[in-house]
């Protein structure tokens, strides 16, 4: 068996360490690029999200390397991601490509639930050591993570153009090398001291904007054109709606770990705007929206993949809560002829937006 899983960001990093804990095979796919969309778009329906389109190239490229197992993640509700894993084999099929599929459905009501769904994969190896195994792939999660969010604060503030990105892949490269739970806090120190050694100008005034929506274009670069890096680098500090650790724990693990940031703030704070589950992250994207504007952010971006149902809930919304709480937000679609050219233009456009709201905020309370 060799197992491989779509790319979307720094997932790899976690579930590579997982299966190789397991002594499983593993193939991770090549990082998202034109050759894995064209794969994609080539073979999927035309009105399919990019996200599908994406997961098929990878699986492609990955059969290219070996792979004949796919794990996926899986969903419930009026999304269409809870079905893309069985459409994505169909279309295999079709390809001739031969592939047994694993699909992870979140636990309706208990983690035992995914355990069992997890040993289609592991067999019959001691659920001491899956357990374990489990637990380190989180731990990697939660490392990676905690590196993302660093680089978030200090690209804006850098002395040197790109030092940020260079520092950022060793930094993961060391996290990604621990080869054990025991070697991996050691790697999370040295990425860290990775990350601190970056100069920065503390005192450089940054704007704060918050990056929501559907999660895959939020985690995966390719998908979103490097939106996080494209605000670094016009003194913006981003902070991101969804966390690969935190959607781990919300769910697959149903919430089990305490004191670590949820997606329930969000939900907590969507009323009135938006009620009731609408699928996928709509209905914690117009709460994230009021929650960053309750912490002071300047502004909010919204990604999401073209014909993602929940977000376009979620994308009408939007503009009551701008005029309610102040807070200027965007929308950015995404698809395969999504050009970053244009995308850099409507982002320089909103943060000249942000500055002069800032200022003129500024004017009022001096």
């Amino acid at each position: 068996m060799k197992v491989t899983f779509p790319h979307m960001g720094y997932m790899y990093v976690p579930l590579k360490a997982m299966f190789k804990y397991l002594d499983i095979d593993v193939v991770v796919p090549p990082p998202c690029s034109k050759r894995t969309l064209t794969l994609g778009a080539k073979n999927a329906p035309e009105f399919a999200c990019l996200p599908l389109k994406l997961n098929i190239g990878n699986f492609l490229e990955a059969k290219e390397q070996g792979a004949d197992t796919i794990m996926m993640a899986g969903g419930c509700g009026p999304c269409r991601f809870g079905y893309y894993a069985y459409v994505e084999h169909e279309i295999l099929k079709d390809l001739a490509v031969d592939y047994h599929l694993v699909v992870l459905e979140p636990p309706e009501k208990h983690i035992g639930e995914l355990l069992t769904r997890i040993r289609q994969i592991t067999g019959n190896r001691p659920w001491i050591k899956v357990i374990n195994a489990i637990r380190y792939g989180y731990l990697k999660a939660r490392a990676t993570d905690e590196i993302e969010r660093m680089s978030y604060q200090i690209r804006p503030r850098e002395l040197k153009a790109g030092a940020t990105d260079r520092a950022l892949k060793q930094a993961i490269d060391e996290i990604d090398r621990a080869d054990s739970p025991g070697t991996l806090p050691a790697a999370l120190n040295r990425a860290r001291e990775i990350m601190q050694a970056v100069p920065v100008d503390k005192n450089r005034p940054v704007l704060k904007v918050a990056v929501i929506g559907e999660i895959y274009t939020l985690l995966e670069p390719f998908a979103n054109q490097n939106i996080e890096r494209h605000l670094g680098q016009m003194g913006v500090e981003v902070d991101r709606s969804i966390m690969l650790s935190e959607w781990i724990n919300d769910h697959l693990f149903m919430g089990l770990l305490k004191n670590v940031r949820s997606s329930q703030r969000f939900r907590k704070v969507a009323s009135p705007y938006l009620n009731h589950f609408v699928g996928g992250h709509g209905e914690e994207t117009v709460g994230s929206a009021v929650w960053y504007a309750r912490q002071g952010f300047d502004g909010a971006i919204q990604i999401l993949p073209f014909t993602c149902m929940p977000e376009i809930v979620a994308q009408s919304i939007l503009p009551r809560v701008s005029e309610d709480t102040g807070m200027p937000t965007m929308t950015l679609i995404m698809d395969e002829h999504s050009g970053e050219a244009g995308m850099i233009t409507r982002l320089e456009a909103f943060v000249d937006l942000l500055h002069r709201k800032h200022e003129q905020k500024e004017a009022l309370t001096s």
